[in-house]
């Protein structure tokens, strides 16, 4: 997978994070409107999110990881904090969604009385930490593209515009994904190159 978001064109990536989710909400809604199963139009809009968030998550764990191994030596991002943070958000947004089915959102049953107080007062905290560990990874992933160009350590100065391009991905992507296409062939070639020396 993470070879596969390094190598796309930036249309591909794209049509994955925008296209396709756009023209699937136009096809479902109708069906959605028409149904009157709450049960039913909640798994169809699961689905949905679930695909659009594996698509949105696994572009940016494709940038922090796959061009990990491309950063200057002397880079201090931390790996391992950046894997943790990418999957709370994920399953958060999926925890959210599991605890609307059953908190009765999406049928006539009301809650038991409390529960929207407990609800909210988890929810909101891991809303916060979830929205931290957004700009965490886009922090990191813009870094990462700025560090591999520069051959050094980039400053905040250096990166905060791909950090803004990642923020509003849907402009970004049609700049950042060539930069991400760039480093990727070439650092593949240069691997390619190196092996073949130290073979002969």
């Amino acid at each position: 997978m993470i070879k596969f978001f390094l190598k796309a064109k930036h249309w591909q990536i794209f049509a994955l994070m925008v296209g396709i989710p756009i023209l699937f909400q136009i096809i479902v809604m109708g069906h959605i409107i028409a149904s009157e199963n709450p049960v039913l139009n909640f798994s169809i809009f699961l689905i949905f999110m679930l695909l659009f968030m594996s698509v949105f998550f696994g572009w940016f764990w494709s940038i922090g990881v796959g061009l990990n191994k491309f950063l200057p030596q002397e880079s201090n991002l931390n790996i391992t904090k950046f894997k943790i943070f990418l999957l709370v958000p994920f399953f958060y947004v999926i925890f959210l969604m599991f605890s609307m089915l059953s908190f009765g959102l999406f049928s006539d049953t009301p809650p038991p009385n409390g529960m929207f107080g407990i609800s909210f007062a988890i929810i909101i905290p891991l809303h916060l930490f979830s929205m931290f560990c957004m700009f965490y990874i886009m922090y990191f992933c813009s870094k990462t593209i700025k560090s591999i160009e520069l051959k050094r350590e980039a400053i905040f100065l250096d990166y905060v515009g791909e950090f803004f391009l990642l923020w509003f991905y849907m402009i970004g992507i049609w700049i950042l994904q060539p930069k991400i296409n760039k480093i990727y062939v070439e650092k593949v070639i240069d691997a390619t190159n190196v092996e073949s020396k130290s073979l002969n």
